[in-house]
């Protein structure tokens, strides 16, 4: 059920490989179908759309699991990808406001991912965690050039600032069921060091009723778009 302003239905990104997508999702269990030249990943319930372009920099993904699964996800986890550390810790408290823990991946093709408890959300008791148990892509990193004035635009349209005051390089707007997690080109993403934001097209279809464009090919289409009808252009 598609209650909340910002649940994350579908989103297309590029990537390199295709290949490395299907490899990478396959092993952890994921439903994933070709479509000519793209791959499409279930992701609970949202879907993430990849079309093959070269490109610099890395994107970044959150995904939703059950509260009180982390421990189960974080063991299923590192059985199949390595995960992000900083001094060998893989677990991440979220801002106080969030009330949330994060666990961080190497994804495909340099994708920074992360797998997020947020806490304000009804728990679910998982006795054998695996890729069903993935709620939904719940974040979303775009590079916008101007996150403060990308910050206004949006909230004119509803759709306000989420848990910290948002800064001149990072924003998160949304709410606990979808964010749009607004960073400025060239910015590390977290917990990395050397993975910086792509500047690339990204297009997310959630429950908003409106449009917004951010930079060339970047959009916020309502629910009612249909993302591959638009491959990612410069």
């Amino acid at each position: 059920m598609w209650g909340g302003l910002m649940r994350i239905k579908e989103a297309l990104l590029p990537t390199r490989s295709t290949s490395a997508v299907v490899a990478f999702f396959d092993r952890l269990g994921c439903v994933v179908t070709r479509d000519g030249p793209s791959v499409t990943v279930r992701i609970g319930l949202s879907e993430v759309r990849f079309v093959e372009r070269d490109f610099d920099g890395s994107h970044h993904l959150a995904f939703t699991i059950p509260t009180g699964t982390f421990a189960r996800a974080h063991q299923w986890l590192e059985q199949r990808t390595p995960l992000l550390s900083i001094d060998d810790r893989t677990e991440f408290e979220g801002p106080e406001s969030w009330n949330s823990r994060s666990m961080y991946f190497d994804g495909p093709d340099g994708q920074v991912l992360e797998l997020i408890e947020r806490r304000g959300l009804p728990s679910r008791h998982v006795e054998s965690f695996t890729a069903a148990d993935l709620e939904c892509v719940s974040e979303i990193g775009v590079a916008v050039p101007d996150v403060l004035a990308a910050v206004t635009t949006l909230r004119a349209a509803g759709i306000q600032p989420y848990g910290n005051k948002p800064t001149g390089d990072f924003a998160a707007v949304g709410d606990i069921d979808g964010l749009l997690i607004l960073v400025t080109p060239g910015r590390a993403w977290f917990p990395t060091t050397s993975r910086h934001v792509a500047d690339t097209p990204v297009t997310v279809n959630t429950s908003v009723e409106r449009e917004l464009t951010r930079g060339a090919g970047k959009s916020l289409q309502p629910a009612n778009a249909n993302p591959a009808e638009r491959a990612p252009t410069d």
